[in-house]
């Protein structure tokens, strides 16, 4: 508890700054901008009305949704990389555990920016490719992982909201596990936070499993649609 302490009593200016700037950055929602530019229409009125990715490749084409894709990443790279900045001259092993609780809390702030985007209404995206950049940000094995469990379930199912939702399920336990290896110093030498204690993985299981949750409620639709058998499909020529 006393990291946990310390981080309130010591960090709460780099939470809050962390968390507020994320969250601003990633209210820009660049399927609503790339698709007013390109069709002159809202992206929320359209297909599923949801303003990500999927909804652009399906509505609009490859290209707004490739651009869509890019801004969507980009997004979580800078979230995480301003509480690093921030904090890139404490160089002790307990300022590390510090700067790993601001990277993985800008990075949730990020995806709930994009989800629920002050700029538009509080309506946007889903957060899966914010999220995956986040990932990649704070700990690039889990993404890893990910991606291994996207590609075999989209090649069951060639539905992405089903491979979402599993990545959203099974982020916090992903994170948790390579935390939890890294404890046991089997694999401190590449791992972005060496020697994690206990505290430290619990608060990274608690703020990924708060990410991963409103990621699945953000698509109750789709699970109806799944439940329903109507939820629609990738095509092989998109």
């Amino acid at each position: 508890m006393e990291l946990l302490y310390n981080f309130i009593t010591n960090y709460w200016l780099y939470a809050i700054i962390s968390a507020a700037a994320a969250y601003f950055i990633s209210s820009v929602n660049t399927s609503i901008i790339v698709t007013g530019i390109v069709k002159h229409q809202d992206i929320r009125k359209m297909g599923s009305g949801n303003a990500g990715f999927t909804n652009v490749l399906r509505c609009v084409g490859k290209v707004p949704a490739i651009i869509t894709f890019v801004g969507d990443f980009l997004k979580g790279v800078v979230s995480v990389l301003i509480p690093y900045f921030m904090t890139i001259n404490m160089t002790s092993p307990e300022d590390q555990f510090y700067r790993g609780l601001l990277m993985y809390l800008a990075g949730l702030f990020a995806v709930l920016g994009h989800m629920f985007p002050v700029y538009y209404k509080f309506k946007g995206g889903k957060g899966v490719v914010t999220t995956a950049s986040v990932i990649l940000m704070t700990d690039w094995r889990v993404l890893v992982l990910e991606l291994l469990l996207f590609a075999v379930l989209f090649v069951v199912t060639k539905t992405i909201s089903k491979c979402s939702l599993a990545n959203a399920a099974f982020y916090p336990f992903f994170t948790a596990a390579m935390r939890l290896i890294d404890s046991t110093g089997f694999m401190s030498a590449i791992a972005p936070t060496q020697s994690p204690t206990p505290m430290f993985i619990i608060c990274l299981f608690v703020i990924t499993f708060i990410n991963g949750l409103a990621i699945i409620i953000r698509h109750k639709d789709n699970i109806k649609r799944i439940l329903s058998g109507t939820e629609k499909k990738i095509t092989s020529s998109k």
